[in-house]
């Protein structure tokens, strides 16, 4: 039996491994962990993740050829092909800090390998690393060996995963993307690790390429995603300000087939685990091959990006009366999308940090983020998130100024104003007549992901904001927004 062991139970190795289990019965897949609370998880009937889809995989494979265990060496030393799924959060102090990937959790994941293998194994990137990430970890491998005259092939198999349809991704991926070595064993294992893969992926969606194509791809693809979202966002604040649609213009340009529709949806900003990371990461790499117009474009992807928050958060205040000190805002979604309850990076976090240093009340409804994931985000310092939990900070100071409620109707009870920050699709089909009856007049809905129809917010009562959106009568006589 082949057998197959990942390191890191986290949304990128625990979705994967256990897809892999399914459509491969014959091979035997450990995902490991040095977080007992996380393999406790996985273990039981409650998940550490949501993601549609996900529970039912499991269920199918757990304990047939699909096991989760902290014993992280004894299932290393086992394995034939080991996967590396942990995480490379952006560094915070020392050389590169707030750009350049911390590879502190690869190192010590690559020491390991070396420290326990006593046969020849393949070692698959799984995380998201910098471009020669692969030949660093060649050398520490070569050098820590304590099983003699051990061969090791390094492979780059970058996820491409979207939270939310990752399942369904898994399953029918645009493409899987294997890189290695161009050498008589390099292409060996990559046609080991594609024989996994072609168990239910055609032929022609797995893609070969050497190591650092691959590793380049995977931030490259980010990239070029969140800068179609800044892009359009950007749009946005010349839409507001001219009276045009963003859906329109949106619309009208994703009809040429160069561009496509996908990713021209106007929002408060983009979220998640990647994007920024590895733009800014992508940011640094061109700063230290001596880069720096490339650098800068990249980095106004992000700029515009923390613009459209600011941007957000000061029409909710100026909107207002230029105050929301002492007043209720209900916030309606904290996940960074939709159909998933991950908070990393979420424009919510910003939001709401806004509206609180402007004194405002906040109560939070999410129907997959639980009120103590609000208030860890919410005193994290910036890339913390992505360390393990217990080196994040946590503050009971936090409370203050922010509920989280158990409905969106109890959420805006009281409230003075409502902002839409996650595309929730029950945020679509709220009794908002119900919602404006419970709120101080006047009501103002500021819609952060364009959910809602404005005109009939509009005759039941609301002042109403749409990302994009030609301005309220309300709103044009205030002052702008900067």
């Amino acid at each position: 039996m082949v057998k197959i062991c990942c390191i890191g139970a986290g949304y990128v190795g625990g979705p994967t491994m256990a897809v892999i289990a399914l459509k491969c019965p014959d091979v035997e897949v450990v995902v490991v962990d040095i977080s007992a609370p996380r393999i406790e998880g996985w273990n039981s009937e409650r998940l550490p993740i949501y993601e549609p889809g996900l529970d039912d995989v499991v269920r199918q494979c757990r304990g047939r050829n699909l096991f989760f265990s902290t014993d992280v060496e004894r299932h290393v030393a086992d394995a034939g092909i080991v996967f590396v799924s942990v995480n490379t959060p952006t560094k915070t102090r020392g050389l590169g800090a707030g750009k350049a990937a911390d590879l502190t959790y690869w190192e010590s994941a690559a020491r390991i390998i070396a420290d326990v293998s006593r046969s020849d194994k393949i070692v698959v990137e799984k995380s998201t690393v910098p471009v020669k990430t692969a030949e660093a970890i060649e050398k520490i491998l070569a050098h820590n060996s304590k099983g003699g005259n051990i061969r090791y092939q390094i492979l780059s198999n970058p996820e491409f995963l979207a939270e939310g349809t990752a399942i369904q991704d898994l399953f029918s991926p645009d493409r899987v993307l294997i890189g290695g070595r161009e050498t008589p064993e390099g292409r060996a294992a990559v046609a080991a690790l594609k024989s996994i893969y072609a168990r239910w992926v055609p032929d022609d969606r797995i893609i070969t390429t050497n190591l650092w194509s691959a590793e380049l791809s995977k931030l490259a693809a980010n990239a070029f995603l969140a800068q179609r979202i800044s892009s359009v966002n950007a749009i946005s604040a010349l839409c507001e300000a001219t009276g045009a649609d963003v859906a329109e213009v949106a619309n009208s340009i994703g009809k040429d087939s160069r561009i496509g529709p996908r990713f021209l949806s106007a929002s408060v900003g983009f979220g998640g685990s990647c994007f920024q990371k590895d733009i800014l990461n992508l940011v640094y790499i061109c700063e230290c091959y001596g880069l720096p117009e490339v650098a800068n474009y990249w980095r106004q992807v992000i700029r515009i990006n923390d613009y459209q928050k600011s941007r957000f958060v000061n029409r909710v205040v100026s909107s207002m009366f230029n105050t929301v000190a002492g007043k209720k805002v209900a916030v309606l979604g904290f996940a960074f999308k939709k159909d998933t309850g991950d908070t990393r990076e979420t424009p919510a976090i910003d939001v709401c940090k806004g509206l609180v240093g402007d004194k405002a009340v906040v109560s939070i409804y999410d129907p997959q983020v639980t009120e103590e994931q609000v208030q860890r985000d919410l005193v994290m310092n910036k890339f913390d998130w992505d360390h393990p939990r217990h080196l994040q900070p946590m503050s009971p100071s936090s409370a203050k100024h922010v509920a989280v409620s158990w409905d969106a109707y109890e959420a805006a009870r009281g409230a003075h104003a409502v902002c839409i920050l996650t595309e929730w699709d029950e945020f679509r089909r709220l009794d908002y007549q119900r919602m404006y009856d419970a709120m101080h007049k006047p009501a103002f809905l500021f819609d952060g992901r364009n959910v809602v129809d404005p005109d009939k917010l509009r005759r039941i009562g609301f002042v109403v904001y749409s990302i994009g959106k030609p301005l309220d009568h309300w709103l044009r006589d205030m002052p702008a927004v900067a």
